[in-house]
């Protein structure tokens, strides 16, 4: 059983803390870290678990640390417990600049521990369900769209809601990334609100990524299409559609859909899979098998090296909207 300690105890951190007590046949639960009163008072009040007054201490009395605090935070704490050769969950971005990812990196690389990132998406039983369709998509569609919370506004709303779906594009994509090109807009706090990215890469695949902090209502969804199929992922409902075109062998079925393209063109049976999805705790899921990789001496299903790709090209996303916002400045 891995001893564990949880760096943070706010809003994500308390639901972290109390997974992490749920999963008592993988983790024995060592206490937490919090420089703030506030927070440490609601965190022991709620789960009875005990808070340590320094870092290091902490450190030094677990195996691996689940870094839960705010992104400003991410490379000073997970660098220390990283020296000491403890094993790391670190919430996403997982750390404020590229450079900080590097040496993270780094580190982790010469320490020989496991690092995870919390790109939670991932283990969205709906995006889950619809990894096995997923064969070379060539145009990618997300819209990630939020009402207001003052939560996150400290960071552009790439870095905080558009992250997910750079990750999911990135893991799906098996190419380099070509060229970028992004517009956004600062409505109500010193970074975009809204912004729209496109991503081009060397194999041709394209991207287009929208997200949202002001929106009315919430979505989340990505839309996958490919040669004769299109695949689409509803990550807030936990919902997932599959439309396949088929060759037709033999006579084909009365109630089978056929789309005839004509010009000679053989004609193909359309195919509609929406398969029932497993309701699963997404948060629970990622620490679950980030104890599986440590115990067994696997990579992580988020490694650290696609946090850090993740980050760059986040990063690379939002310089791309401060120069679209200086020229519509200079052109006032």
């Amino acid at each position: 059983m891995l001893k564990v300690g949880v760096l943070g105890a706010g809003h994500l951190g308390k639901i972290h803390i109390r997974l992490l007590l749920e999963l008592n046949d993988k983790y024995e639960f060592v206490g937490f870290y919090d420089p703030d009163d506030e927070s440490a008072k609601s965190a022991m009040e709620q789960f009875g678990i005990k808070r340590f007054e320094e870092l290091e201490e902490l450190i030094d009395a677990v195996d691996c640390v689940d870094i839960v605090t705010p992104t400003l935070a991410h490379y000073d704490c997970a660098s220390k417990a990283l020296r000491k050769s403890k094993h790391v969950f670190i919430e996403k971005p997982i750390t404020e600049t590229v450079d900080e990812a590097k040496t993270l990196t780094n580190l982790a690389h010469e320490a020989g521990v496991k690092v995870q990132v919390g790109h939670v998406e991932r283990f969205n039983p709906a995006f889950q369900a619809a990894v096995p369709y997923l064969q070379n998509p060539m145009f990618i569609e997300t819209h990630r769209l939020a009402q207001f919370n003052p939560r996150g506004t400290d960071v552009p709303v790439v870095l905080d809601l558009m992250i997910h779906d750079l990750d999911i594009i990135l893991s799906v994509v098996k190419s380099n990334v070509k060229r970028i090109s992004a517009s956004g807009v600062a409505v109500i706090s010193d970074t975009p609100d809204i912004a729209n990215a496109r991503i081009e890469f060397d194999n041709g695949c394209v991207a287009n990524l929208t997200s949202s902090r002001i929106s009315m209502k919430n979505m989340r969804k990505s839309r996958f299409f490919q040669k004769d199929a299109y695949i689409s992922v509803d990550f807030l409902e936990k919902e997932m559609e599959v439309v396949r075109m088929q060759d037709i062998e033999g006579d084909p079925d009365p109630f089978d859909v056929i789309f005839d393209p004509g010009n000679g063109k053989a004609a193909k049976k359309i195919l509609f899979d929406k398969p029932d999805i497993q309701e699963v705790n997404a948060i629970k899921e990622e620490l679950s098998t980030f104890h599986d990789a440590i115990v067994n001496d696997t990579v992580p299903i988020v490694p650290i090296e696609d946090g850090s790709r993740a980050l760059e090209v986040a990063h690379q996303i939002v310089e791309k909207l401060k120069v679209a916002s200086s020229l519509t400045l200079d052109n006032k």
